[in-house]
């Protein structure tokens, strides 16, 4: 959405600078062509009346022109006899039009003699250039002006003004960058923050709230998250109350019942009965325990799987010298954080090592290393056994006289804890979420 939004925005600024810019350049052009053109003549015209003073010679006049070598332009002048002074443009200047003879009259009235009559100024382009040809009239006829401009000197004073022209057009643009990137956080990162929280919803951490800033519609879509985030903790919290409140009137028709079988004249029945007593007892009690686990743990369990790892290695030692075998730690120094509860995770582990002890000889070696990478932690269980046999991951089939649920228990604690189980030949990777 953000790069959406820059790319409108940056397209459009564009659009409508090339729409003012591209009108600007040819107005500036034509600005300066004119600018140089009005220079030219007032200078062409300037020269025109020093030629036209009486008493001026051929070596004045071009002592004059030289005079004016730091001005634009290369100045020439026609003199009546066809004489040319100074340098020609291309193709030579052109022969003076009729030019009044005689002088105009005086301003101070004291000799006759008034400044020198010019003709109208004439333009030409020659070879990309422009020519600038003033007409006047002196004591022995008339006489033309020239004052020729390159390309370069007629469009002089062009490429700074363009120049500025780009710059703030590329300002325009970057201020238009910089509020469509401002605009665009403003949206984006409510939403980011909004589905960052669904992610966190999906994972189970039912605390996550999402932000209700931003623009209304935006905040709108925050609040009905958190409305249903609200919704869900309810209903999960009305469950689990009505599966341990279930559980608990049951426990009223099973002391009953214990009570009968206690009332039995067979003890022999009576023992076996109460053994299967006592067995529904113990689910029972298991029922409410997972029930009640969100008020102990929240409602994202988490652990330490270094210290979880190294507590159940320490219980099963003394099997394991009793049995001659060697099981070697291989474990970080810093604690691993995954969403798994200590006894989830304590019971997956139980019934890895106990895969080992059940099927491999005494004496075989084990090792348990843990790694952290990506997000993930790695639990890997090793030893050098005969391995585990095709399909032992699933629940309830093994070869080897065992009931087959030990490994199905590691792989539903790592499904649970956002991983997965993974059964190599003689190895079993447990993968977790890290936290």
């Amino acid at each position: 959405m953000r790069r959406r939004i820059l790319l409108l925005s940056v397209g459009m600024t564009t659009l409508v600078v090339l729409a003012f810019a591209v009108p600007l350049v040819v107005l500036l052009r034509s600005t300066t062509a004119n600018e140089s053109k009005d220079k030219a003549r007032y200078l062409a015209e300037s020269v025109a009346y020093y030629v036209g003073d009486k008493g001026r010679t051929n070596d004045d006049i071009t002592a004059y022109i030289n005079g004016l070598a730091d001005k634009p332009g290369r100045i020439s002048v026609r003199m009546p006899d066809g004489t040319t002074l100074g340098e020609p443009p291309p193709g030579g200047v052109p022969t003076p039009k009729e030019v009044p003879a005689g002088y105009g009259d005086d301003p101070d009235g004291d000799d006759g003699k008034g400044p020198p009559k010019l003709g109208d100024a004439d333009y030409r382009d020659v070879d990309g250039g422009l020519a600038v040809d003033v007409g006047v009239g002196t004591p022995t006829g008339p006489a033309s002006v020239c004052v020729f401009l390159t390309a370069e000197e007629l469009y002089d004073g062009l490429v700074p003004r363009v120049l500025f022209l780009v710059g703030g057009s590329l300002l325009v643009l970057l201020l238009s960058i910089a509020g469509a990137e401002l605009v665009s956080r403003r949206l984006a990162r409510p939403l980011e923050e909004t589905a960052s929280t669904a992610e966190r919803l999906a994972r189970g951490d039912m605390d996550a709230r999402a932000p209700t800033t931003g623009p209304a519609e935006v905040a709108k879509v925050g609040a009905a998250l958190n409305g249903l985030a609200d919704r869900i903790d309810e209903v999960i919290a009305v469950e689990r109350e009505a599966v341990a409140d279930l559980s608990h009137r049951l426990r009223t028709p099973l002391t009953a019942l214990r009570l009968q079988v206690e009332a039995l004249p067979d003890r022999e029945s009576a023992e076996e009965l109460n053994t299967q007593v006592n067995s529904l007892e113990r689910t029972l009690t298991a029922v409410i325990s997972a029930a009640r686990r969100p008020h102990r743990e929240g409602r994202v369990p988490h652990s330490d799987a270094v210290e979880v790892t190294r507590q159940r290695a320490a219980f099963w030692e003394p099997l394991f010298e009793d049995q001659g075998r060697e099981l070697a730690l291989d474990l970080p120094d810093t604690p691993a954080t995954v969403r798994s509860s200590a006894e989830d995770l304590g019971a997956a582990l139980d019934a890895l090592v106990e895969n080992v002890v059940a099927h491999t000889p005494d004496g075989t070696p084990a090792r348990i290393t843990l790694t952290r990478a990506a997000g993930v932690v790695r639990i890997v269980v090793a030893d050098n056994g005969p391995g585990i046999p095709l399909g032992a991951g699933e629940r309830g089939r093994s070869d080897r006289g065992s009931t087959g649920l030990g490994l199905d228990i590691a792989r539903r604690c790592a499904e649970a804890a956002g991983g997965q189980l993974t059964l190599h030949r003689n190895e079993v990777e447990l993968t977790l979420a890290a936290t």
